[in-house]
This record gives C-alpha cells, structure tokens and sequence, in this order.
C-alpha cells in the first residue's frame, strides 16, 4: 500500500492537522486540500487512492466536489466527512459514490479504520470471492462504483452461503434506501435484527428511517477492521 496517496479536505485547520496525525501510522502519503477548489487542483496533479472529503465548505461544496471526482476520477475512493448528516445527504453521497459517511466528531482510531477498510477492500479478486466475508466486502465496493445491481447480486450470494448472518440482509436494507424505498428497506433492517437483536448498523439503520427527522449515515455494516476487532467467529475464511 506504500504507493497510495491520501487527500484530506478540510476547511478546519485542526482537522486536517488530527487527520493526517491519525494516518501516519499507515505509512502513506497524506495531502490536505483547504477547500473543493484545491482539492480538485491536487487531484488533477497526483493519482489519489482515497479522499476524506468535508460536506460543509465554503465555495464549491462537498457534494458537487464528490461528483466531480466520480466523473473526472471514478477509481478514486471518497468518505464523505460532515456533522451535519441527514438522510437526504446521506443518500445523495451513496448514490455518487461516496464510501461511507464519517460523522463529527469522530477519533483517530476511527479515521485509521476507515482507511484501512477502505484500501483492503480494493486488493479483493472478485473471481476468488467465494466466501460470506468476501462477499459482502465485494458489494460494498460494488456500492462504491455505483454498481447496484452487482452489489445486491453480491449480496444475495453471500445469503446463499450463509443466510443466518444479519450483515446481508442490512445491506440488502441499504441498498433498497439508496433506491428511495424506504418502507421495503425497513423490513430488512428488521429481518437482520430478527437473526441477531444486537447488531447495531441494522438498529441505528431502522432507528434513523423511522424517526421524524431521519438524522445519520446509512450504515452499510462493520468494516473489516471493527470485525477483526471483535473476533467474529462468522467472518472465518477457512
């Protein structure tokens, strides 16, 4: 991973400062940008593997900046940064093809995960994706591509393999919201919660498009690092 490059956007100097700290330990080249206009500059000058692009910013905002991105460099992955996610937002940037949606205020530890998550993702052989957790790491970058109806298939593949796992079925959640269907979205949020009442992407999911103002990311699951972290017994590939 030594040759990726990492571009933080940010109109907030100490953010940008605690971000690049943060991916230090990665041992990758870290860029900051003060605002869409730089960032895009620094984009047409280097190859990026991933972008930590700011929502709210003064002159070109985040969301035109990430659609600029998909079109101009489409293999260039994008977590969308922002306090202020909503659920009309929080779709809008799936749709693009944002990565995730990483909340204000969020530790270094979350920004490593993240990234790590992020570039491990891209070394998976989809020929060699046989495996539940190969499956979903698959649909995921699938979503980041804007490839839908790969990712469902993908999906659907994994439940195939293991259907008592709840991480497809919020998935097949998410990507049904990403559609604008919420109600049917509703029913698989509350199908992976019926397999395992403790699975928190599919109750913060259910939660967020039940309440009034809808407020929050769509959660497409744990990442690889927060797995690992927790030892799931499931994620096995032997």
């Amino acid at each position: 991973m030594t040759d990726r490059q990492i571009l933080i956007v940010d109109d907030e100097k100490n953010i940008r400062m605690t971000m690049t700290r943060a991916l230090e330990p990665l041992g990758l080249p870290v860029h900051t940008a003060v605002n869409g206009e730089d960032a895009l500059e620094k984009l047409s000058e280097g190859e990026f593997a991933l972008v930590f692009l700011d929502l709210k910013m003064n002159g070109i905002d985040g969301i035109e900046v990430l659609r600029r991105i998909k079109e101009a460099w489409p293999a260039t992955r994008v977590i969308v940064i922002s306090a202020h996610g909503t659920i009309g937002s929080a779709v809008e940037v799936m749709k693009l093809g944002a990565v995730d949606f990483l909340e204000k205020p969020f530790s270094p530890v979350d920004v490593r995960e993240h990234a790590t998550a992020v570039l491990e993702r891209e070394e998976l052989d989809e020929q060699a994706a046989l495996h539940y957790p190969a499956l979903i790491e698959l649909a995921k970058r699938h979503v980041t591509d804007r490839s839908f109806d790969e990712a469902r298939a993908c999906v659907q593949r994994a439940v195939a393999v293991d259907p008592g796992q709840p991480e497809a079925y919020n998935l097949l959640g998410a990507l049904l919201e990403i559609r604008g269907d919420w109600l049917e979205a509703q029913k698989y949020y509350r199908a992976a919660l019926d397999i395992d009442p403790t699975f928190k992407p599919a109750r913060a999911n259910l939660e967020r498009t039940t309440s009034w103002d809808k407020r929050g990311k769509i959660n497409l699951g744990p990442d690889a690092e927060e797995k690992r972290q927790a030892g799931d017994p499931g994620r096995s590939e032997d």
